[in-house]
């Protein structure tokens, strides 16, 4: 997913200051990395967690989730909406 201006318009920050956009939206991308990251990892073993670390090719890294963590998908798709909608409702907060 790419976080950009149309990622702010969806969860209602368009109105944000241009010098802040660039900073919320790489902490937003980190949250979403490390949220991935822990929902990914329950349920693989120590082994396949240090082969997968060891990954350092993209379309491998893919090849390996989709044997070894076939929900993976699902997974990211859901976090990034869970991410989404605590924007929303958070975005007087944030703005």
């Amino acid at each position: 997913m790419q976080l950009d201006d149309k990622f702010l318009q969806e969860v209602g920050l368009s109105a944000m200051p241009e010098g802040e956009k660039q900073d919320f939206l790489d902490y937003v991308q980190e949250e979403l990395e490390v949220r991935i990251g822990e929902r990914i990892s329950r349920g693989l073993t120590e082994v396949q967690l240090n082969e997968f670390d060891m990954i350092t090719d993209q379309s491998e890294a893919t090849k390996w989730l989709e044997k070894n963590r076939p929900d993976y998908r699902e997974i990211v798709t859901r976090t990034i909406a869970e991410i989404k909608e605590e924007i929303r409702a958070n975005r007087d907060k944030i703005i």
